[in-house]
């Protein structure tokens, strides 16, 4: 994908304009991480970025964006521009297209994901910012008191890249930071989800976390018992213990397993039948969060007799001759028995253990 993007650059070149790779992905090289999320912006106006790829229509062209599909890889590139005003503290609305590859990395978020590279594969500091990475800083580009202002989720992508980076935030980011965190408050749901999963898939979670609390951050994000979770690797185990589901955005499956894994945090995840009954990824993640090895739950799971109630011996129609009657609400209670029975390996699942053992007890 990165040969690609620099034939790309390559292309805009010929067509007589600037181009660059610039944002996360430079970013990540310089720190010696894999990524395949490479961004470009280039002089080309949008309209001349869709005759140049042949593209017809494009949704973000209005901000300056266009999706260009080359060679199978897919790019986000997006035009220098100024931001000149913005809107609800999160949209650019009135944007000027330039020529200036430095004034187009003036109106980014962080100094971090200003970083470029050329066409000659050459990384370039243009804003002279390389101290920052080299002693892992997170600070806003320009005054924090306008960056912070102008796009409220800056608050939340400063935690993310802080807890994912392992870097901390600079005193004069998080001043203003916690000046502005209730601007959070103007801020879709969505776009507070997406950043929160960002920072609760981090293998440094926990320091995201930390920073939320510290920041005072949780009060405007409606996560009222933030310090008081336990923190698990499943981003729906942590949204669970929150208990937001009315107001943060969920599937209905999301939803589903949320409700659930409260419920199972109050059973024995070690149970063969609680297993049985409720599936592993749910016990896993409640495993998880008391503490319980999961390796433990998944070997018990693995070990089930049955794991439902089509793989029993014998079904209720069988049942019903057998002891000569006819099918009624007396079949459920026999069923469970053999179910729990054969879960816990109390019962061979086999027909003739079965026949015997409902022939005895319920004939």
């Amino acid at each position: 994908m990165y040969e690609k993007a620099i034939e790309v650059l390559k292309l805009l070149e010929d067509n007589g304009h600037q181009a660059y790779i610039v944002g996360g992905y430079v970013r990540d090289k310089l720190l010696g991480k894999d990524s395949n999320d490479i961004d470009i912006c280039t002089s080309a106006t949008p309209k001349e970025l869709m005759e140049i790829f042949d593209i017809t229509t494009s949704s973000e062209v209005q901000y300056g964006a266009v999706r260009v599909i080359y060679k199978n890889y897919t790019y986000d590139v997006t035009t220098f521009r100024q931001e000149l005003k913005y809107e609800d503290n999160r949209k650019p609305v009135k944007i000027k297209y330039i020529k200036d590859i430095k004034k187009d990395l003036l109106r980014r978020d962080f100094t971090i994901n200003t970083f470029c590279i050329n066409s000659n594969e050459e990384v370039l500091d243009f804003l002279n910012v390389k101290d920052d990475l080299d002693n892992k800083i997170i600070k806003t580009v320009g005054n924090p008191r306008y960056r912070i202002r102008e796009d409220s989720l800056r608050i939340l992508r400063a935690i993310r890249f802080a807890s994912s980076l392992d870097f901390k935030i600079d005193n004069k980011t998080k001043h203003y930071i916690m000046k502005y965190a209730k601007l959070l408050n103007s801020l879709s749901y969505q776009r507070k989800k997406d950043e929160l999963n960002k920072i609760f898939l981090s293998s440094n979670k926990e320091a995201g976390v930390s920073l939320i609390l510290d920041l005072k951050l949780d009060k405007y994000l409606e996560l009222n018992n933030l310090s008081s979770i336990i923190l698990c690797n499943d981003v729906i185990g942590i949204w669970a213990q929150l208990e937001v589901d009315s107001l943060y955005p969920f599937t209905k499956l999301e939803k589903q397993q949320m409700k659930l894994i409260r419920k199972l945090l109050k059973e024995d995840n070690l149970d063969p039948y609680i297993l049985y009954k409720y599936e592993l990824y749910s016990n896993s993640v409640c495993a998880d969060i008391k503490g319980i090895d999961k390796k433990e739950v998944t070997k018990i799971y693995n070990n089930l007799s049955i794991y439902s109630r089509k793989d029993i011996a014998l079904c209720e129609l069988e049942i019903a001759n057998l002891l000569d009657k006819k099918p009624g609400k007396y079949l459920k209670e026999i069923m469970n028995d053999i179910e729990k029975k054969i879960v816990y390996k109390k019962l061979n699942n086999n027909k003739d253990d079965i026949i015997s053992y409902i022939q005895k007890t319920y004939s």
